[in-house]
């Protein structure tokens, strides 16, 4: 059901509600509050939607999410203040300032592989930097999306914050081209992400997209294997693969692959239990359709390791995939799932030019070393964030920005960088006294004009 109080929201904005640094704090306080009560529903809804273990279920989405909280709750007073800057001394006596402004009516359309998360970090952010709301769930995690309308609507007025529900694309389309957002947030696949920001191009809205991409993992020669494996495991099968910065391929040095195979097979069993077939510890895949794109990608592969699946259920076991090359049906597009193809290199160089036919990578993972390769791989790959020796963790630090580059993302968010995505610095220059120099005002003489060339330069 379409529910779009679009109007009341901007008078509820216009009016100045939502400026004050009370009604902020106050808001993400009843945010925090509105989790803590229904902690297990939410976890619930995750099991049922994703099948996630409740421990993956609390700390990527219900832990993530308070962690978020508390660091906006901490330090909102000081962003909000506005910041002084550096004026120069010939447009003196003057003071430059910068105002954290909100920018108004905001859209989040989040995914369903963290349907919780992705919903709530980047409305963590807007409460924050003072905009009113309306969050557009997935459809696809269907109980996810009926506990987050019931949160919000128990929570916020509606002419504040509100949820849209109803089927993606359709719903989207039809918020942006009718209504005027001053920011769209969207969390996706590229595909929906090009339709978003051209429909946004109607009224020139700003858009922050958060994309995804082929993500490698690379294993070098001189890289500690069995941390590398246990840590690879862990990042890659999180979530049944269905992260936007799982790694999706594996890339490791030749001599290092047979060695690096073995350990991987001991952390799936470890992690997964001798029978992974019947695992608890493992997500389900989100619908039969996704399913079947899976299944579809490692027909007549060559699979090490894994390879059981069960349609009915949804399930598939940790699957590690050997023999490709480039041309495989797994290196055309990400995976999104519990697959990973291993490839082989003999010179880092050799990497680079495999990362390249997927550029623009979301994540990266190195393991290595060496910091002569740490910085060949850093200077010569774009990406938008990423480990050294680990996987995924990047994206738990509050002090580091999250967010892509070229055809994974635009824009950035989490904690301070969420309040700044959604506020827009307005620049103030403030004169003081009657003072003025008179080499700016006409006529314009010779030797004002020689003044000011010594001035400037």
């Amino acid at each position: 059901m379409l529910n779009n109080p679009y109007d009341s929201k901007r008078e509820f904005f216009d009016a100045g509600n939502t400026r004050s640094y009370n009604f902020r704090l106050s808001q993400l306080i009843s945010l925090k509050n509105a989790i803590e009560k229904n902690e297990d529903e939410i976890i619930n809804a995750l099991s049922l939607d994703l099948g996630k273990p409740p421990f993956e279920a609390y700390t990527a989405e219900i832990g993530f999410v308070y962690n978020e909280i508390n660091h906006a709750i901490k330090n909102l007073k000081k962003w909000i203040k506005p910041k002084r800057l550096n004026t120069p001394i010939y447009l003196q006596p003057a003071n430059s300032y910068i105002y954290p402004e909100p920018k108004g009516i905001v859209l989040i359309v989040s995914p369903w592989n963290y349907p919780f998360q992705l919903s709530i970090s980047p409305l963590i952010g807007a409460i924050a930097a003072g905009n009113c709301v309306l969050l557009k769930p997935s459809h696809q995690a269907k109980n996810t999306e009926y506990l987050l309308t019931k949160i919000i609507e128990q929570t916020f007025s509606n002419n504040y914050i509100s949820v849209v529900t109803g089927p993606g694309s359709s719903a989207v389309s039809s918020l942006i081209n009718n209504h005027r957002f001053d920011h769209i947030f969207f969390t996706g696949s590229v595909e929906a992400g090009k339709k978003v920001l051209e429909s946004a191009s109607k009224y020139l809205t700003p858009v922050t997209l958060e994309l995804g991409g082929k993500s490698p993992v690379i294993v070098h020669e001189d890289a500690d294997l069995d941390i590398a494996a246990k840590r690879i495991t862990w990042a890659k099968f999180y979530n049944a693969g269905q992260t936007c910065i799982a790694p999706d391929y594996l890339l490791v040095h030749e001599s290092k692959k047979d060695l690096l195979i073995q350990r991987l097979k001991f952390y799936i069993k470890k992690y997964y239990d001798d029978n992974e077939k019947e695992s608890n510890n493992i997500g389900r895949i989100i619908s039969d359709k996704k399913f079947d794109r899976l299944i579809s990608l490692i027909e007549n592969s060559h699979i090490l390791e894994g390879g059981f699946y069960n349609r009915e259920k949804r399930f598939i076991s940790p699957t590690l995939v050997d023999g490709i090359d480039v041309t495989h049906p797994l290196m055309k597009e990400e995976i999104f799932g519990p697959l990973l193809p291993i490839l082989t290199y003999n010179q880092i160089s050799d990497v680079i030019n495999i990362v390249r036919l997927n550029p623009y990578p979301l994540a990266l993972y190195l393991f290595t070393e060496s910091n002569t390769v740490e910085e060949y791989i850093m200077e010569n790959i774009q990406f938008g964030g990423g480990c050294i020796n680990n996987a995924i963790y990047h994206i738990v630090n509050s002090n580091l920005p999250f967010g892509g580059v070229g055809y994974s993302g635009m824009g950035r968010y989490h904690s301070k960088y969420s309040f700044d995505t959604f506020t827009h610095e307005k620049s103030i220059f403030k004169s003081y006294g009657k003072f003025d120099s008179n080499l700016i005002y006409p006529p314009y003489k010779e030797k004002t004009f020689k003044l000011v060339k010594k001035i400037l330069k």
